[in-house]
């Protein structure tokens, strides 16, 4: 995978580049649009492609390793050729959906046994599966496999930890040279700095994956509960030690605020369930503030869902059509509120790109948050 740096906001840490896979190119910042089980909810891959258009989408490594199972998928010849996508995916490595699975789990140095929550049976993951179920998914990018530290975490924890997922790092990647690639692409491979919200644990996690020499790098465990200053904080630790000639991918963040703050931190790609999991509920986002389009006050409102008129998609529909959509239940009302999220994010990120390359990422990232930190 090959990474270019196109620009550098003076007044940030903001970076505008590109990076260049088997399937294409994906200019940053980026926002990554998840498709968990091999599908972004209720959004068709032609409508991901005209209407969205993002270059790389993510899916789950556990949530395919249970469902279909990774031999449906090296029957089809990949994720790629089974979802019908030919652009960019990136896969996490399960550990966080181990984390969010607590109850349910097992964690020691061999790996981690977890019971199923389709049908209740006990599966095992370590570094070395993880990185063949990756191979056998097929993404661009994938990751390595790590622990997911709660918030809060006792520090001793957080360490104990952090070594660990260090070590199962080394694992991955040795196991890594030794398993091929099974269809006609490259695989590029990040590690995952860990170290919860110390920063002295941030830095060494930071500088040992730094080491690794990875393609690329990214930042786990933050967006799990802790204040939006910590995240930042840990963030402005960890991107002063990653180098500045590769990716940084912050996991699971977030809201439009989080991201833009992040990108003037020097975080390049981006990945959360917040666009699709909230327009099924009824939030829209846009670059005037949140709406909740199931209030009556929208009833009448026959203008478009942005109110000062800004499309982030190529069709639209107003505020009392869509209000109209989920007061009957009807499914489209759904579809059309997770297209505008998705379309916004892919909007916000290329609209920080466009204003770093400028030169005035700084004064507009200010602006848009106030903005959007609006309830219209």
């Amino acid at each position: 995978m090959l990474f270019q740096l196109k620009g550098k906001d003076t007044q940030s840490k903001a970076r505008a580049g590109v990076f260049t896979t088997d399937h294409g190119a994906v200019e940053t910042p980026i926002f990554m649009p998840v498709g968990t089980a091999a599908t972004v909810k209720g959004v068709h891959q032609r409508e991901l492609k005209n209407d969205i258009n993002p270059d790389i989408i993510l899916a789950n490594t556990y949530h395919l390793f249970l469902r279909p199972k990774t031999q449906i998928l090296e029957a089809a010849g990949g994720l790629h050729n089974f979802m019908n996508w030919d652009r960019n995916i990136l896969t996490d490595s399960g550990g966080y959906q181990v984390y969010s699975l607590s109850d349910n789990r097992k964690i020691k140095e061999e790996g981690v046994k977890f019971k199923s929550h389709i049908d209740g049976s006990y599966h095992m993951f370590t570094p070395e599966n993880v990185m063949e179920i990756q191979r056998s998914i097929g993404a661009d990018i994938i990751m390595a496999f790590d622990e997911c530290t709660p918030y809060p975490c006792d520090y001793n924890y957080a360490k104990r930890s952090m070594h660990m997922t260090h070590r199962w790092l080394d694992r991955c990647i040795n196991h890594l040279k030794k398993t091929p690639l099974k269809y006609a692409h490259n695989q590029a491979f990040f590690p995952i700095v860990q170290g919860s919200t110390y920063k002295d644990l941030r830095k060494q996690s930071a500088e040992y994956i730094a080491n690794s020499g990875a393609v690329g790098n990214a930042i786990g465990g933050l967006s799990v509960g802790e204040p939006a200053e910590e995240m930042y904080a840990m963030t402005e630790v960890v991107t002063s030690v990653l180098p500045e000639d590769k990716p940084r991918y912050l996991m699971g963040v977030g809201t439009p605020i989080n991201i833009l703050e992040n990108i003037a931190l020097g975080i390049d790609m981006f990945d959360c369930v917040m666009p699709t999991r909230n327009a099924r509920n009824g939030m829209l986002f846009t670059a005037h503030g949140s709406i909740n389009i199931k209030n009556k006050k929208w009833e009448n409102d026959f203008s478009p869902i942005d109110e000062m008129g800004i499309t982030y998609v190529d069709t639209e529909y107003s505020k009392a059509y869509l209000k109209h959509l989920f007061m009957a239940n009807e499914y489209l009302g759904k579809q059309i509120a997770t297209i505008h999220n998705l379309g916004f994010y892919l909007w916000l990120t290329r609209e920080a790109r466009k204003h770093i390359l400028q030169g005035d990422f700084k004064s507009w990232k200010d602006n848009m948050v106030k903005q959007m930190d609006n309830r219209l």
